[in-house]
C-alpha cells in the first residue's frame, strides 16, 4: 500500500498534472475492476493524512499546505508539544483537538520557531489514540463514578456509568477500558475491566506500573517449556568445538543478591609486562535459538526491567539463573574475549572465541574491596591463594581508567538511590547506593570487552548493533555554560568542535567538591540519550570510537543479537557470504530500533518506581527538616535534593515572604527586595510539607 501511495503522490505532483477524478486516475494506473475499491481506500488514506485533497467536483490534487505526523505530549496545564524531528511544536489547549497524552497526531505549523519561543501549531487530526486501557483510582458516587488516571498528563478523568462499575470500590486501583474518547468538552467514558486492589495495599503500586506500561507479567507456558528443555547441564558433544578453559582460575564478581551471573573475568601479567584480560560471557545464543519462542519473547521484552523488589526479566529464570548463569564449580559455555593490554592501557591485540569454563570462585564486590584494601583479616585468610589475582585486576583497572580519563571519558559521579523494602514491599529506608573500586574493576573490564568486540566487527563490515552516544547539540552546551557560569566554569565548544575532553576537564575540577553531584547531573542532562543503531557512530560519554553491548545477553536483546552474529562468523571462519550480510544488516536495523524503544520504556518504569517509593517514604516525614542542595531552578520554583537522594519541589509560594524574579538566562532566583540569590548548587534548609505516592511527588518549603 505504501508503494502505491508514493506512486500516486508522485503522479499528482507532476507539473503537467491537472486535477482528476478517482476513476480517471485509476484508468491511468491500469487498476483492475476488482481492485478499484482498494484503490479508493488508498486515496481516502492519503486524504485523511492531508497529503491530497478533493475539490467540490471530486477532483484530486496535492495539498499545498504541509502537515506533520508526531506524538502529542500533554502537560498537566492542558497545553502540550509534538516533536517533529528535533523540533518541539507548541500546541495550546484550544488547538489540541482534545488529543490525549501519547496520541499520534497530524499537525499544521501556524508560526515558525524564533529565538524567543518554539514553533506553534495546531492538531488537525488524531491519527491514533495511544491508550485504550488506562490505570487509575476509582472514585465512586451513588449513581456514577470516575477514574483519575495515574498518568497525570493523560488529559481527562474518565466517567464511569453505574452499569460499568463492576465490583470496584472507592479508592481502588483499577484498569478501565475507554469506550468513548473526549470530544466537544465532554470527558472520556470507560468501563472497569480489572480491579488491582486498594491504593494502600502492598505491591499494588508496582502492579499498577506493570499495567500502565503493559509489561508482561508472566512468561507464556510454551516459552517456559522451551526454556526447561535447555536442561541444567551442557551438551558434552560441543566441547570439542570450544577452547577449554576449565583449568584456569576465573571469577565472577557481583552483588551479594545477584542470581543471573552472565560475566566472569581473569587477569594475568605476561612476561613482556603487558596484561591479558579474559572476559567470559554466558553463551546465551547457544540456547536461545533465532526465531524460537524464547527469542520472540525476548525481542518483545527487549530488556529486563528492575522495579524495586520485582523484576520483569527478558528471559525465564530457568535459563538466566540456570544453564546460562556462570555458577561457580559448574561447566558453562561462553562467548569469550581475550585482550592484551600494555602498561599505558592501550589494546595490543584481541581475540574472540567460543569457550567452556568452570568458575573457580563466586566473589562479591564487598569481599573484593576488602581484599584490595587489606581491611579484613578473615576475608584475606579465606581468599589468601587468590589475593594476587585481585591485585592484578586492581592494577589493570586503574591503568584502563586513567587512559580513558586522558581521552575524555566522562566520570560522572551521580550516586544511585538505595531503597530498602520490607517483606510487604513498603519502604524502610532510602540512602545513596555505595559503590567501591571493586565495581569500577568490572565496569572497566566490561567496557574494554565491548570496545574490542565493536572495533573488530566494525572493520570487517559485519551486520551489527552498536551502542551509539552522539555528541550533544551546541545549544544544549551553551545552556549548560550558563549554569556553569555560577561556578566559574566553562566548556569550550562550538558547532563543529564538541569534544568529551572538554566535559572531562570540568569534571576533574569539581572532583570531590560539594557541587560535584549537581554539576554531574547537569552535564548528564546536556548529553544526548544513548541508543542502539546498526551504524557505528561512536560513544561520546566513554570517548570511544567503537562501542557495543556484548556483556549482558541475559538481560539485553542487542547483546544476544550480536552474540548470534559473532557465533556465525566464528563458525564460518569469517566467511559468511553476501546473502547472510544482506539479511542481517536489515535485521540489525530493526532489532536496534525495537531495543531502543523497549529501553525507553524500561527507563521510565524504573524511574517511576523510584518516584513512587521515594514519595511513599516521605509521607511519614511531613514536618521534618533537612538540609539539601538546589538541583534545578524553574519558572515555577526550585527543586532541592536531600542527602538521601530524595528530590522535592519548593514552589514560589513556599519561598517565604520575599518576591523572587526568575532569571532565565542564568537559571537563578533573585529576591526583588532583598537581592538574595538562589542558584543551582546552593545549600538550603527545608521542611517537608507534603508527599504523595499517588501523585509521585514531594513538596518542601524553605526555612
Amino acid at each position: 500500500m505504501e508503494e502505491r501511495k508514493e506512486k500516486i503522490l508522485e503522479f499528482l505532483k507532476d507539473k503537467e498534472y491537472s486535477p482528476m477524478k478517482a476513476k480517471e486516475i485509476a484508468m491511468i494506473f491500469g487498476v483492475p475492476k476488482n481492485e478499484y475499491n482498494d484503490f479508493l481506500n488508498v486515496l481516502k488514506e492519503l486524504e485523511d493524512e492531508y497529503k491530497i485533497k478533493r475539490n467540490r467536483k471530486n477532483r484530486y490534487s496535492i495539498c499545498e499546505e504541509q502537515y506533520y505526523e508526531g506524538y502529542y505530549r500533554k502537560s498537566k496545564k492542558g497545553f502540550g508539544f509534538v516533536k517533529i524531528g528535533e523540533e518541539e511544536i507548541y500546541i495550546s489547549k484550544e488547538k489540541s483537538l482534545n488529543a490525549l497524552n501519547g496520541d499520534k497526531v497530524l499537525v499544521k505549523i501556524l508560526e515558525n520557531k524564533s529565538k524567543e519561543k518554539n514553533a506553534e501549531g495546531k492538531i488537525v487530526k488524531i491519527l491514533k489514540h495511544e491508550k485504550n486501557i488506562v490505570v487509575g483510582i476509582f472514585q465512586r458516587n451513588q449513581n456514577f463514578g470516575f477514574v483519575i488516571p495515574d498518568d497525570k498528563n493523560f488529559g481527562t478523568d474518565i466517567y464511569i456509568s453505574k452499569s460499568n462499575f463492576g465490583n470496584a470500590k472507592n479508592n481502588y486501583k483499577v484498569l478501565v477500558k475507554i469506550i468513548k474518547y473526549p470530544q466537544n468538552g465532554k470527558k472520556a467514558e470507560g468501563k472497569i475491566i480489572e480491579i488491582l486492589g486498594n491504593i494502600n495495599e502492598a505491591r499494588v503500586d508496582m502492579l499498577s506500573l506493570i499495567k500502565e506500561y503493559k509489561l508482561p507479567e508472566e512468561f507464556p507456558k510454551n516459552v517456559l517449556e522451551e526454556a526447561k528443555r535447555c536442561g541444567n547441564h551442557i551438551d558434552k558433544k560441543d566441547i570439542a568445538n570450544r577452547v577449554d578453559l576449565r583449568d584456569k582460575i576465573i571469577f565472577t564478581i557481583d552483588g551479594e543478591d545477584a542470581k543471573d551471573l552472565d560475566d566472569a573475568v581473569r587477569v594475568e601479567k605476561l612476561e613482556n609486562g603487558n596484561y591479558k584480560l579474559d572476559v567470559h560471557i554466558a553463551d546465551v545464543s547457544y540456547y536461545v535459538k533465532e526465531n524460537s519462542l524464547l527469542d520472540q519473547e525476548a525481542l518483545i521484552r527487549g530488556t529486563s526491567i528492575y522495579m524495586l523488589g520485582r523484576v520483569i526479566p527478558m528471559l525465564p529464570k530457568e535459563l538466566s539463573n540456570g544453564i546460562c548463569s556462570l555458577n561457580a564449580g559448574e561447566d558453562r559455555f561462553t562467548l569469550s574475549c581475550s585482550v592484551e593490554i600494555d602498561k599505558n592501557g592501550s589494546i595490543v591485540s584481541s581475540e574472540i572465541y567460543k569457550g567452556i569454563i568452570k568458575v573457580t570462585q563466586r566473589m562479591s564486590y564487598t569481599d573484593v574491596q576488602k581484599i584490595i584494601d587489606s581491611s579484613d583479616e578473615k576475608i584475606l585468610k579465606k581468599y589468601s591463594k587468590y589475593i594476587q589475582e585481585f591485585k592484578n585486576m586492581e592494577e589493570l583497572a586503574i591503568i584502563l581508567k586513567n587512559r580513558r580519563l586522558n581521552e575524555g571519558y566522562l566520570n560522572l559521579n551521580i550516586p544511585e538511590s538505595k531503597i530498602d523494602l520490607d517483606a510487604d514491599g513498603h519502604v524502610t529506608n532510602i540512602s545513596k547506593y555505595k559503590t567501591t573500586f571493586a565495581h569500577e574493576i568490572i565496569e572497566q573490564f566490561m567496557i574494554t570487552a565491548n570496545e574490542a568486540v565493536a572495533e573488530k566487527f566494525f572493520w570487517i563490515d559485519a551486520p551489527f548493533i552498536y551502542r551509539v552516544h552522539e555528541k550533544p547539540d551546541i545549544e544544549k552546551v551553551q545552556e549548560l555554560n550558563r549554569f556553569l557560569w555560577n561556578f566559574g566554569l566553562n566548556i569550550k565548544a562550538n558547532k563543529d568542535n564538541i569534544y568529551p575532553k572538554e566535559f572531562s576537564k570540568v569534571l576533574e575540577k569539581i572532583n570531590k567538591k560539594e557541587e560535584e553531584k549537581v554539576i554531574s547531573t547537569l552535564i548528564l542532562r546536556t548529553l544526548k540519550v544513548a541508543k542502539y543503531e546498526s551504524e557505528n557512530k561512536g560513544h561520546f560519554g566513554i570517548a570511544s570510537k567503537y562501542y557495543c553491548h556484548f556483556t549482558s545477553p541475559i538481560r539485553r536483546y542487542p547483546d544476544l543479537f550480536i552474540h548470534r552474529i559473532i557465533s556465525k562468523y566464528l563458525e564460518k571462519d569469517y566467511d559468511v557470504g553476501e546473502d547472510f550480510i544482506k539479511q542481517y544488516k536489515e535485521e540489525a536495523e530493526n532489532r536496534a530500533n525495537q531495543s531502543s524503544e523497549r529501553e525507553k520504556v524500561a527507563t521510565v518504569v524504573e524511574r517511576e518506581a523510584e518516584n513512587i517509593k521515594k514519595a511513599e517514604y516521605m509521607e511519614s516525614k511531613i514536618g521534618e527538616e533537612y538540609q539539601g542542595i538546589i538541583s534545578s531552578i524553574t519558572p515555577f520554583g526550585m527543586f532541592v535534593e536531600l542527602e538521601n537522594t530524595v528530590e522535592g519541589l519548593i514552589r514560589f509560594e513556599n519561598l517565604g515572604n520575599e518576591y523572587f524574579i526568575y532569571d532565565e538566562e542564568k537559571k537563578r532566583l533573585i529576591g526583588k527586595h532583598s537581592n538574595i540569590v538562589y542558584k543551582i548548587g546552593d545549600k538550603v534548609n527545608i521542611r517537608v510539607i507534603s508527599a504523595s505516592k499517588l501523585l509521585r511527588e514531594v513538596n518542601f518549603e524553605l526555612l
